[in-house]
């Protein structure tokens, strides 16, 4: 009989292709899968019915409870309290504290039997960890970020930052299956709380999204640049970008992918505008993730543009690098720890770049933007794409840790 795997999520299916992926690996490996998600997001629902229709593992999607924001609010208030009294938050009360579907992930998890819960983000921590102690199970948490270090300093952020520590200090030193989506991840993670070293599996894609040959640039159009996420927001890099496009030789674009419903990407538009330059940045609306490889490839170089504005900006490693690699593009990234371990492995597919130093960066643009350099690197990136950069090869990482997770267990028996 196989054994089952639950995979716990707060977000829609389509908000988290590393959840499909994981899902995806397992079942092929010969687990019987099922994913627990949320089915919050409405303009999402349609592509998470796509999802599910087609899905060769179980899926049972949450509702939102009428009374989260309720909870949270008492929850906070309750937490303040304690906290201003010098008494300890308790596990449940912290975990409450945000806006986030805690009780209604955990009523659904603690119902569904497995021999592995997989947690993704600490909404999701309790409700695998109550079903695990439920069953006699084994339990898993998947680092997509370092939850605890996403503050940017700010009062509010302190205390949530509070709050997700007593979550993961409680909960975390318990799983027998971890994972990061990169190694300083992982290596905060057991720093910060003792815990075994999670193993990196790297936030890649499967080969059957790549383009079947390369595209051909034409020479003698400028540089196009990409950028894509689900929602734009501030502190992303590109207001240095946009400056640094300002002082090149060549012609360089930007096209910007994703939600605007904050305003943020107007602003960016406004920044171009009164930089001479308004005609070169674009915004484009949201995509699938199934498609963010193919509309990756239709550009020059992409970017990863990370700040520091919180501890977790400095040492993760988002999907943009390796959809871009998958693509066949050439990267520029912006010089965080996590950024400059990776570029040393990237050779030529990748470019760092300072962004207090607009300057410097558009040195670096007009660099690339001839022809010769630009093909050789796009080359180097389509190479490192296809025989190291994929979900074909990262897969193994998963599943070899969470084999090594029951073999464990077996060996403890």
């Amino acid at each position: 009989m196989a054994r089952a795997v639950c995979i716990v999520s707060p977000g829609n299916l389509a908000s988290n292709p590393r959840v499909l992926k994981e899902a995806d690996a397992l079942h092929g490996a010969g687990y019987d899968v099922t994913a627990i998600v949320c089915n919050y997001n409405a303009a999402l629902r349609e592509a998470d019915d796509e999802i599910e229709a087609t899905a060769p593992w179980k899926v049972m999607r949450v509702p939102r409870s009428a009374d989260e924001g309720v909870t949270a609010r008492a929850a906070a208030a309750l937490a303040k309290g304690l906290s201003a009294m010098g008494l300890d938050v308790p596990l449940g009360v912290a975990a409450r504290s945000a806006r986030a579907p805690v009780s209604a992930l955990l009523r659904r998890a603690r119902d569904v039997k497995a021999d592995l819960y997989i947690a993704h983000y600490v909404a999701a921590l309790p409700a695998a960890a109550e079903a695990a102690r439920r069953h006699g199970a084994l339990l898993g948490f998947d680092a997509e970020d370092f939850h605890s270090g996403e503050g940017t300093g700010s009062a509010d952020d302190a205390f949530r930052m509070r709050m997700i520590g007593i979550v993961e200090g409680a909960i975390l030193p318990s799983c027998a299956c971890l994972t990061a989506a990169s190694p300083l991840i992982g290596k905060a993670y057991v720093e910060r709380y003792g815990i075994a070293q999670p193993a990196t599996v790297l936030n890649v894609f499967p080969l059957s999204m790549a383009p079947i040959v390369p595209r051909m640039r034409d020479e003698g159009t400028g540089l196009r640049a990409y950028w894509f996420s689900q929602t734009i927001g501030p502190d992303r890099g590109l207001q240095a970008f946009i400056q640094a496009m300002a002082q090149t030789t060549a012609r360089v674009t930007l096209d910007i992918r994703g939600s605007n419903r904050w305003g943020h990407g107007d602003a960016l538009l406004a920044l171009a505008a009164s930089l001479g330059i308004g005609d070169r940045v674009k915004l484009l609306p949201m995509a699938p993730p199934s498609e963010m490889v193919r509309l990756a490839a239709e550009y020059d170089i992409g970017l990863s543009l990370e700040t520091d504005v919180s501890e977790n900006r400095r040492i993760c490693l988002t999907n943009k690098v390796f959809t871009y690699l998958l693509a066949g593009v050439p990267v520029i990234m912006s010089d965080t720890p996590a950024q400059k371990l990776l570029a040393a492995d990237l050779w030529r597919a990748a470019r760092l770049c300072s962004l207090s130093d607009p300057v410097g960066l558009a040195q670096t643009l007009d660099v690339l933007a001839s022809p010769p350099i630009l093909a050789e690197s796009a080359e180097m990136a389509w190479r490192l794409g296809r025989e190291r950069y994929n979900w074909d090869r990262e897969q193994d990482v998963l599943l070899q840790s969470v084999a090594a997770a029951f073999a464990r267990q077996e060996t403890a028996r």
